[in-house]
């Protein structure tokens, strides 16, 4: 909303807001899908003030997105040293990471099919994003837009193998994925270092 001032991220009131919020919006999501849900249940639960809602979030698109990415961070903060080099074994927890938010994301998350084209475009774009931080680092004369490029088709690749094994039952572990998907991954990524 223009006009509305952002609250300071660092006061302590607005750090338990915050939290209120996101806690009332993951009730939510367990209760119904995430298109049924309104910004009057959400303030209701997290007994605040749309106003106050609004300080805080655009929208509960804003909303959602700000509870995925600081979920999903979590997770790759938990296993991936972001000062590493990219490497197979960065590759590897990456995709460790990425198998248990999807795990997380399938018990927090009651209709977890009808947010997923939304979690899907967010992980990836944080996840590029986190990649190309990698290649930056490691990279020798190797254009942006190349860069760039790999790190879409890593995160996409990433994504797409995580979420296939999360709806195809994990029939295997996360271990014995990147093990089997990790040095095909490698390959090109060979080339740029």
């Amino acid at each position: 909303m223009s006009g509305v001032l952002s609250p300071n991220s660092n006061d302590p009131r607005v750090i338990r807001t915050r939290q209120l919020i996101l806690d009332a919006f993951l009730n939510q999501l367990n209760l119904k899908n995430f298109n049924s849900i309104t910004i009057q249940n959400i303030t209701e639960q997290a007994t605040i003030n749309r106003a106050t809602f609004y300080a805080h979030f655009q929208d509960k698109y804003a909303l959602l997105e700000a509870l995925l990415s600081d979920a999903f961070m979590e997770y790759v903060t938990k296993r991936v040293d972001s000062e590493a080099r990219l490497s197979a074994e960065t590759m590897q927890q990456l995709i460790y990471s990425l198998c248990d938010y999807h795990v997380s994301s399938n018990e927090c998350i009651k209709k977890y099919d009808t947010v997923a084209p939304i979690i899907e475009e967010n992980i990836k774009t944080q996840l590029e994003q986190f990649l190309l931080q990698f290649m930056l680092q490691g990279a020798r004369e190797v254009d942006l837009k190349t860069l760039k490029a790999t790190a879409t088709m890593l995160s996409w690749s990433i994504y797409g193998i995580t979420y296939r094994w999360n709806i195809e039952g994990r029939q295997e572990s996360p271990a014995d994925l990147a093990k089997r998907v990790v040095p095909y991954m490698m390959g090109g990524l060979e080339l740029l270092n």
